[in-house]
């Protein structure tokens, strides 16, 4: 089989670039194992304000002129629903607050973002005395429904390898990269955490970013936008809310523990009163980097050896926005900016 790309892994950064490729005309094949659960595990949410600071996201503007667009492209191609388009509310805890928020909304990057209309809250299943402040250009994007359709086709267009990825399997040569019987032009490593095990980008430094997340069944919440506070509450229909998230920095693991359900039920139960039922729980590792800052670039020796990670916890938009930089660099020439460049590792 000859094809143009291999790509390693199908969370968000593996579907963003394969978007790229199917856009440019470009043949490829997937390689993935499941192993990486941190796109599944992702509440999804697409929020271009840092709320615990009342800053604009790195590149938020570039990020959501890219995203949304490639959301909309696979909603079509594949008769899906992914883009809900979901008020973000920042839940006040005081008057300061509020003086805050209105404050940050003056900033010129800030005002497209943030409303300057208290919203007041009218459910009596929320306490929020003080109202929540509204963020604008929001969203959840339904990650589940997204991979676990674009595996499907993949599998249907017998674009997919379900499999743990060879490197000894792999020969590289000038012009072409081969993997059993397949060759490529390129090979892009798209595994998320998984790129600690990674031969060709070992400098990579990564830091392992546990994330857990509840369900909850919820018939009287009632609520039909997404609530930040020291949870976000999401409302995914026939009143089911994701409640997340967790950091644990230490474990490994895609287990779900106790103790993260009880760190979140901790922080749930003040915000909401009414009854609900877990009904679910799951857990995945977020590849994170300490300048939070994506990793995209080609090998240092091997120019048709390419990486993009470390999407973090924003991987909706910031997914879609390095593809699109990282494909241009490959075949255009195009530039990647130091700051996110995989040869800031090799410095």
């Amino acid at each position: 089989m000859n094809v143009d790309y291999i790509i390693v892994g199908c969370g968000l950064a593996g579907i963003s670039f394969c978007e790229q490729l199917i856009a440019n005309n470009k043949s490829f094949v997937v390689i993935n194992n499941h192993s990486q659960q941190a796109s599944l595990v992702a509440g999804g949410v697409y929020n271009p304000v840092v709320l615990k600071r009342f800053s604009v996201v790195w590149k938020s503007v570039e990020q959501l002129a890219v995203a949304l667009p490639m959301y909309t492209t696979i909603e079509e191609r594949l008769d899906i629903k992914l883009d809900y388009k979901v008020p973000v509310y920042r839940r006040f805890t005081s008057l300061e607050e509020q003086n805050d928020w209105y404050t940050a909304s003056e900033n010129s990057e800030l005002s497209r973002f943030m409303s300057t209309t208290l919203q007041k809250n009218s459910n009596a299943s929320v306490n929020a005395d003080f109202g929540f402040g509204e963020v604008l250009e929001t969203g959840r994007i339904d990650t589940n429904v997204l991979i676990d359709t674009y595996l499907q086709q993949l599998k249907d267009n017998s674009q997919l390898l379900e499999e743990t990825f060879n490197f000894d399997a792999l020969s590289i040569q000038p012009s072409a990269v081969n993997y059993k019987n397949i060759t490529a032009k390129h090979i892009v490593f798209a595994e998320g955490y998984g790129v600690v095990n990674n031969m060709f980008f070992p400098r990579v430094s990564l830091k392992a970013a546990k994330g857990e997340m509840l369900t909850i069944h919820a018939p009287d919440l009632k609520i039909d936008y997404i609530l930040k506070a020291s949870v976000f509450i999401i409302p995914k229909g026939n009143d089911l809310y994701n409640v997340g998230s967790t950091y644990n920095w230490t474990d490994k693991t895609n287990a779900a523990t106790d103790t993260a359900k009880e760190q979140l039920l901790d922080k749930l139960k003040p915000l909401i009163n009414c009854s609900f039922t877990v009904v679910d729980q799951s857990a995945g590792i977020r590849p994170t980097v300490s300048n939070r800052r994506p990793i995209i670039g080609s090998h240092p020796e091997y120019k048709n050896i390419h990486i993009i990670n470390g999407l973090g916890t924003r991987g909706v938009l910031i997914g879609p926005y390095v593809a699109e930089i990282l494909y241009n660099a490959i075949e255009n020439n195009g530039t990647i900016a130091e700051e996110i460049d995989y040869s800031r590792f090799l410095i």
